[in-house]
């Protein structure tokens, strides 16, 4: 018998799944049958069959609920819930202003939380209860240069991905993707041109960043019956991590 991932009948909310890391995860879902809706402040120019769009602004709880509530009321049901939302721009840690620091808290911690309690109160409810999947990252667990909140945040969310699921189960599963160096639209504000993205994709042990359907396809597989005994996992999406920096500085290993 193949293995297959087939959701059809499933109905998938992603946070920011209209660009970056997130547009990869709505087009692995829709390849399996689902039916997605994504969220974001500002609605995409156009949308895929099968996929909706909601505004909300998932750093705000009130539009969390409000933006669950759509959900349920126009499909019925909530299956699953990918905590995509995120993000940081570089700024220098000594000198980040209190309130940038609480904003991006903000998207990339307390939206997880917000986004989980409101998923969950909806999937403890159906008889198949549901699947959460929150998008974690590398910077959550070494060192983040000029990143320091984000990193801080998504090493938060690594935590709560083990809480939730001791305290959710069995009805609803709650797992991480942690993904490594993504090229995505923006790869530029981090690794510069062409060029920069390719040197840096050489450090990777599969000699490549990772692409957004990468990830869609650990979402998917976490939020399927193939992961049916997964709870409580960080999945690393990292193409074998980064080499460490004294591979290149020893004169014994060269």
């Amino acid at each position: 018998m193949p293995v297959t991932i087939d959701l059809t009948g499933r109905v998938a909310l992603v946070t920011g799944g209209a660009r970056g890391v997130g547009r990869g995860i709505p087009q692995r879902f829709l390849q399996a049958g689902a039916d997605v809706v994504i969220c974001g402040r500002t609605e995409p120019e156009s949308l895929p069959d099968r996929v909706t769009f909601v505004p909300a602004d998932v750093r705000e709880a009130e539009q969390v609920e409000a933006l669950v509530d759509a959900v349920v009321q126009r499909h019925g049901r909530l299956d699953v819930a990918v905590n995509n939302a995120g993000g940081a721009p570089a700024t220098d840690s000594a000198t980040a202003k209190p309130r940038f620091t609480e904003k991006i808290v903000a998207l990339n911690l307390l939206s997880v939380i917000y986004v989980s309690q409101a998923a969950n109160a909806v999937m403890q409810q159906q008889d198949q209860g549901g699947s959460i999947v929150n998008i974690a990252s590398v910077s959550g667990i070494r060192p983040s240069p000029r990143s320091a909140a984000y990193g801080a945040a998504k090493a938060g969310v690594l935590n709560l991905t083990t809480t939730l699921a001791v305290e959710w189960g069995p009805k609803v599963r709650v797992n991480c993707v942690t993904a490594g160096l993504i090229e995505t639209e923006q790869a530029e504000l981090w690794y510069g041109d062409a060029e920069g993205v390719a040197r840096v994709g050489a450090t990777i042990p599969l000699e490549r960043m990772g692409r957004p359907d990468d990830i869609g396809d650990a979402c998917v597989f976490l939020a399927s019956p193939l992961a049916s005994y997964v709870s409580g996992a960080d999945l690393l999406v990292h193409g074998g991590g980064e080499k460490p920096v004294y591979l290149d500085a020893s004169t014994a290993l060269s």
